[in-house]
């Protein structure tokens, strides 16, 4: 139990727990069965642009990926755009969509190594420019997706949400490349020390350039499955998940300073964050009142889980 407790993930796990059981209660009982299907599911797109912002914070300090939101809007469009509402072209709108994140990943660590600015100017910058490529592309239209999507991506399997089936998939290979590959080994030791890695004869370039990539494309996949769940694609589809992606990776326990990362967590603070949220409705709150008691409870969490941490070592 010591050990558990020196995990500084499950700290995220208790505080969803917590606030599970206390909206429950508040309801009688009668929202559990809706409110864990809403909360998987809800939890699966922050988890996918979680993970792809791990990833990249795990690189070190000042990496960060800004161009999620955008990323996610554009490839979202386009590939709506593209299906038409057709069932047949659903793998060639999948691609596209996953093409956007490459290019947008691409373009991120392009602008980071050619020019030298620091990573969060360049996706800062990048953002704006596809942000308005997709604003361009939409022009107002709401294009519905094929009907074979919106049923997947709304729909169960056992009682578990397929696009949340998708996303604890793709976490497993998450950690399966952090904690077994070389690529893993390689991003942690970047993290600790670029310098020292560079020294040690990692390729730093290219492991920071796949990164980027990474994390762009899990963007991309995650805003095609938002707009095929939400019934199209909006231009602001994607702005909830900036300040999420990074919350998610701080609450989980991964190392804000780079060098460690951990899947199990992000999973904890996505459930987290969504109850928060679905809690504080429940008891009536503004939406004023809801942002201020939401960041102060995840602060809360943040400072209980360091100091637990720090105490269990």
């Amino acid at each position: 139990m010591t050990l558990l407790l020196r995990k500084p993930w499950i700290w995220s796990y208790v505080a969803t727990v917590a606030v599970f059981v206390v909206t429950v209660l508040f309801t009688g009982g009668a929202s559990a069965g809706g409110l864990g299907e809403a909360a998987l599911t809800f939890a699966a797109f922050s988890v996918l642009v979680g993970l792809g912002q791990m990833f990249v914070i795990t690189l070190g300090p000042g990496n960060v990926d800004l161009s999620v939101p955008a990323t996610m809007t554009l490839a979202g469009t386009l590939s709506l755009k593209y299906m038409d509402g057709a069932v047949g072209v659903v793998p060639a709108g999948l691609a596209i969509a996953l093409v956007v994140g490459v290019a947008v990943g691409a373009g991120n660590y392009g602008l980071i190594k050619l020019l030298r600015i620091p990573p969060i100017i360049a996706t800062l910058s990048t953002s704006f420019v596809v942000q308005s490529t997709a604003i361009w592309s939409n022009r107002g239209l709401r294009v519905k997706p094929p009907e074979s999507m919106a049923s997947f991506t709304t729909s169960s399997t056992l009682g578990v949400p397929n696009v949340a089936i998708l996303a604890l998939l793709l976490s497993v290979v998450a950690w399966i490349l952090l904690e077994k590959s070389v690529y893993g080994r390689w991003i942690a030791a970047i993290g600790q020390s670029r310098f020292a890695a560079r020294m040690a004869g990692i390729p730093v370039d290219g492991t920071r350039l796949v990164t980027y990539v990474l994390s762009a494309v899990l963007a991309s996949l995650c805003g095609f499955l938002f707009a095929c769940f939400s019934g199209g694609a909006a231009l602001n589809m994607g702005a909830e998940y900036l300040l999420t992606s990074i919350a998610v990776v701080v609450i989980g326990g991964s190392a804000v300073a780079g060098g460690n990362s951990n899947v199990p967590g992000i999973w904890g603070a996505s459930l987290f964050l969504f109850l928060v949220v679905s809690m504080l409705n429940t008891y009536g709150f503004g939406a004023g009142v809801r942002m201020i008691l939401t960041g102060l409870i995840i602060i809360a969490v943040i400072l209980v889980a360091s100091g637990r941490y720090r105490f269990g070592r």
